[in-house]
């Protein structure tokens, strides 16, 4: 007969779901030899590394083995058939929404999270982040026990108030270990990172409860985080599977499942439905045909041979790191951008070492001057002073304020070098005033400059109340990342697949998102991805 013992009580939550096992509990006869008489045999009571109660009885199992069959007694980890966040169905799934339930498992839980850090790690950070919802209490105990800020992120950036995506106290620079309960393919991760990164803040180490062993731990080392597991899922498994929890088909389920689903991919936005009144785009190759300024040409027929509409935003504050950062992730970008203006080691030299660079890696160079003075005084700075624009970027932009003799001093100097010009009708900023009547006049002087302007800096063209627009035209869009959101200087985010298929850009121009990964070649190639595959769902 199997060996029934009493529970000690300890901290089920009244009608919660371990309830219905709290009465007695039975353990095969095999395991009996393994018996203490010091501790109830309730593995709820099993803590880590001690003994609790006055029960004459213990299971003598290790802290982790302890904490898993109390992750199962109550629940947290259930076997059927369920469909995850990636998209995949699995024979097995996690459900730690229930811990809040369990204080002194929370706790316990967060301690083992922080005890699984490297020490030279653990030191170093000065700020946490749960991924919401379920790590948010995680992270507060963390917080609390080892006194480190905690700032959140907002799953939804709210269009009142303050419009931040980051909430607490912080200043960029800072290092920020993001807390989460669980990983699959690291998608969560990454759009908690996303805006943590855009708001300044330094993002290198993630910790989690379970890593299901599916991917995630690669996919956000290519986004430069290293992840830091307590448990996995197959370390589970054989636990529950050694205990007599698990039946033995159940478990081979399970592991032709993992060995099936090893490497689970970041999930691509979901894709919502083009607006109605925007149609399908023409291939970048056909539009080079229309276009009829040679930059603009010339840009869409790098688009169309490098396959990518990934244009680098280099805003670094030194010349050196720019060309470094050019020679770097060239072969991924059609386009970089710059802020001459920001370096603060310009040399004259500077402009011939990054079209060399252009050259080599085959892309056009687009400075961010941003125009906005009158025709004669445009004129001089675009050919003149100190930075000599004209001579090495092969496109400019420019508002529109001042009117359309902006365009006609540009083009005076720029149209017979061959160079190009965007004109800003929206901006990605919030609260900015580029938008409606500004808008329509952007694209109205653009009809009358066809053979100057290439196209225009944009948010959301596919919304835009004009009754039609040259094929030639193209559209670049600012503030573009992994996971849409905002930063704290009101700089609103949009994702590649948004950008691109949804609102009807060309170009994806990312900054933070390459810059400040901790591999920013392998960071480009993914946007490169990314925007490459929106075009073409949005040409299909």
């Amino acid at each position: 007969m199997p060996l029934a013992v009493p529970s000690d009580g300890n901290s089920f939550p009244p009608g919660g779901p371990a309830l219905r096992h709290a009465k007695a509990r039975s353990f095969s006869p095999a395991l009996g030899n393994l018996f203490l008489l010091t501790h109830s045999l309730s593995p709820l009571s099993l803590s880590r590394g001690g003994t609790r109660g006055r029960n004459p009885f213990t299971f003598p199992v290790s802290g982790m083995e302890s904490l898993i069959l109390e992750l199962h007694e109550i629940e947290a980890v259930k076997f059927g058939s369920f469909k995850l966040k990636s998209g995949i169905t699995s024979p097995v799934y996690i459900d730690l929404r229930l811990i809040v339930s369990f204080p002194s498992l929370l706790s316990r839980i967060a301690s083992f999270l922080w005890d699984s850090l490297p020490p030279a790690a653990g030191s170093s950070f000065e700020l946490v982040c749960g991924v919401p919802y379920t790590a948010l209490p995680i992270a507060t105990c963390i917080s609390l026990s080892r006194s480190i800020p905690m700032v959140m992120r907002r799953k939804e950036v709210k269009e009142y108030g303050t419009g931040k995506s980051i909430e607490g106290a912080f200043r960029p620079g800072l290092s920020c270990l993001v807390v989460e309960d669980l990983v699959t393919s690291g998608s969560s991760v990454l759009e908690t990172a996303a805006p943590l990164r855009s708001a300044g803040l330094l993002v290198s180490h993630a910790v989690v409860l379970i890593d299901r062993q599916q991917g995630g731990r690669e996919n956000l080392a290519a986004a430069g985080i290293q992840l830091h597991s307590v448990l996995t899922l197959t370390g589970i498994l054989d636990t529950l599977v050694s205990r007599g929890k698990v039946a033995d088909d159940v478990a081979s389920s399970v592991r032709a499942f993992l060995e099936e689903n090893r490497a689970v991919a970041v999930p691509a936005p979901a894709a919502a439905p083009a607006p109605p009144t925007v149609k399908p785009r023409l291939p970048y190759g056909k539009r080079a045909a229309l276009a009829k300024n040679p930059a603009g040409k010339r840009l869409l027929e790098v688009m169309e041979q490098k396959q990518t509409n990934l244009c680098l935003a280099a805003d670094v504050p030194t010349a050196a790191e720019l060309l470094r950062l050019a020679d770097k992730v060239g072969p991924e970008i059609c386009l970089l951008k710059t802020h001459v203006d920001i370096l603060s080691d310009f040399t004259p030299d500077f402009g011939l070492q990054l079209r060399a660079i252009a050259e080599k890696h085959n892309f056009l160079i687009f400075e961010d001057r941003k125009f906005a003075d009158i025709g004669n005084t445009v004129t001089m700075q675009y050919e003149g002073g100190v930075f000599h624009i004209l001579d090495w970027a092969d496109i400019v932009n420019a508002h529109i304020v001042s009117g359309p003799g902006i365009v006609d001093g540009l083009k005076l100097k720029g149209l017979p070098r061959g160079r190009g010009l965007l004109l800003l009708a929206e901006m990605s900023s919030a609260g900015n005033l580029a938008k409606g009547d500004y808008t329509s006049a952007a694209v109205k002087i653009s009809v009358e400059h066809q053979d100057f302007v290439i196209g225009f800096i944009s948010v959301n063209p596919a919304a835009w109340q004009v009754s039609s627009l040259e094929p030639g035209l193209i559209h670049a869009t600012p503030g573009v990342q992994m996971s849409a959101g905002g930063d704290n200087l009101g700089q609103q985010y949009n994702t590649p697949y948004s950008a691109i298929h949804d609102r009807g850009n060309d170009i994806i121009i990312v900054g933070r998102g390459i810059i400040k990964a901790k591999d920013p070649v392998e960071a480009a190639r993914q946007y490169r991805l990314q925007g490459w595959e929106a075009y073409k769902a949005r040409c299909a």
